[in-house]
């Protein structure tokens, strides 16, 4: 399969905006914020996505006031809860003047509250002018912040532990390199837990409501990738992603049954846990493995009793049985997207426009950014010298420079909408729970797509 590279992707995925919003902001419901225009007064209020993140915004905003004397109130929503949120702040009438949109899909959502950034310090340093999103009307209204990646991240002490066992499934980890060497080493060290110290190979699967997007998201991504891979759809066509077949639902369950069967608890039990409780597991050494991205690496750092040190942090490919998968890499892409709220003032607009400049451009907030938040920042104002200090987010800059491997882009984010997610999470906790058979599974997923997709046009 011919490498897809994460730029050229994401500049498709770009295009599939443009499609998408035919009904796009117009001068009449999106402000322009005022170059250089008066900021005294403005407000900036931040609504941030991710709740693992929230201490590092807290820091960035204390930062902030000491060098520029501006509060910025940040706001972080609970798992799972964004959109709801999004919803009802931007209702009140001190809305965010910052807020996130995850792809196409969401910019089609929110679109009527973008301002155009077309003009702005943040756009102008994007490194590759094609991964921001556009209206109908050519003007930028989201720009991307950060490239994430993520797979199954793996203890290397517990795993070198077990490959020094007789009878090892693999000598090292460059042994695991498909689903079916995957499969045989897990398997086996499951068989052996009490020898290597664990209670599972695998932290608990987290299917409680708002905690199952590692696997409705996420681990769903895998399959279509080779599906749309494997079919040559062209993911700017909004006809072209109308329906899909789920022709990789079979190694979705392999990986995912493999998640169920080889873990710290009984996949009866799923649906009562957390991300917080997996990673949890996994840093405290009860597990071997967990699927999650670079961005959790805080979390496993920030648990109290922590045995995992950094240099025993690594990433492994999501494998699910795949053609040519041995050269697969990791999933390696962006959802995350800064809008400015096109409705509010004139003066919090340019505020909260300075305060994205500071951060992305001003040698003291890119320090924050690569150290605080972890970002691979898409800037070009971010040098060689700004990779992440984390362990996984310096391993998700190698694997996206590694020519040997083909990263999996982040293609979810054309998937129909959260209600989609929404259903398939709880359908895939009824199948943990011995309460659906997976052929309903699949047999879902296609309907709700085909249905979602049709009340999204």
């Amino acid at each position: 399969m011919k490498k897809r590279f994460l730029a050229l992707t994401l500049s498709a995925l770009m295009l599939f905006a443009f499609a998408a919003s035919c009904a796009s902001n117009t001068d009449d419901t999106s402000g322009s914020p005022v170059a250089g225009g008066d900021t005294s007064g403005g407000r900036v209020y931040f609504l941030n996505f991710k709740p693992e993140q929230d201490a590092a915004y807290q820091t960035i905003a204390a930062k902030y006031k000491d060098a520029t004397g501006v509060t910025v109130k940040i706001e972080t929503a609970a798992s799972g809860t964004y959109e709801q949120n999004l919803r009802s702040e931007l209702a009140k009438s001190e809305a965010p003047t910052i807020f996130q949109v995850n792809g196409p899909v969401g910019y089609a959502a929110w679109k009527d509250y973008t301002a155009d950034l077309t003009n702005s310090e943040l756009y102008k340093h994007l490194g590759d002018k094609s991964m921001a999103i556009t209206g109908a009307d050519g003007k930028v209204y989201a720009v991307p912040f950060v490239i994430e990646g993520y797979g199954i991240i793996a203890n290397n002490k517990i795993l070198s532990a077990y490959f020094a066992l007789d009878g090892a499934k693999a000598l090292n980890v460059d042994d695991i390199n498909s689903f079916v060497a995957l499969k045989a080493v897990v398997e086996d060290m499951q068989a052996r837990k009490a020898e290597l110290g664990i209670e599972g190979v695998f932290a608990s699967t987290s299917l409680a409501p708002g905690e199952d997007w590692r696997w409705q998201t996420h681990l769903m991504n895998v399959p279509m990738y080779y599906e749309w891979a494997t079919n040559g759809t062209d993911l700017s066509d909004e006809a072209a992603t109308a329906e899909i077949k789920f022709q990789y639902g079979d190694n979705f369950k392999n990986i995912f049954d493999l998640y169920l069967n080889n873990s710290t608890i009984s996949a009866s039990l799923t649906g009562s846990k957390k991300v917080d409780d997996s990673m949890a597991e996994f840093a405290l050494g009860k597990a071997a493995m967990v699927q999650n991205g670079n961005w959790a690496y805080g979390q496993i750092a920030g648990v109290d009793g922590n045995t995992v040190a950094a240099e025993d942090v690594t990433f492994l490919p999501i494998f699910i049985g795949a053609d040519s998968e041995t050269n697969q890499g990791l999933c390696i892409g962006s959802e995350n997207f800064y809008c400015v709220n096109g409705k509010a003032s004139a003066a919090d607009q340019q505020a909260s426009l300075d305060f994205l400049a500071w951060l992305y451009t001003d040698p003291a907030g890119i320090a924050l950014v690569t150290e605080e938040l972890g970002f691979i920042a898409p800037f070009d104002s971010f040098g060689g010298d700004a990779k992440p200090s984390d362990p996984l987010g310096s391993q998700v800059v190698d694997w996206n420079g590694n020519t040997a491997k083909s990263n999996v882009p982040w293609n979810f984010t054309v998937f129909p909408s959260q209600q989609f997610k929404d259903n398939f999470g709880g359908n895939l906790l009824l199948y943990a729970q011995g309460q659906m058979e997976w052929s309903a599974v699949q047999a879902a997923v296609i309907a709700d797509w085909k249905s979602e997709k049709a009340n999204a046009g």
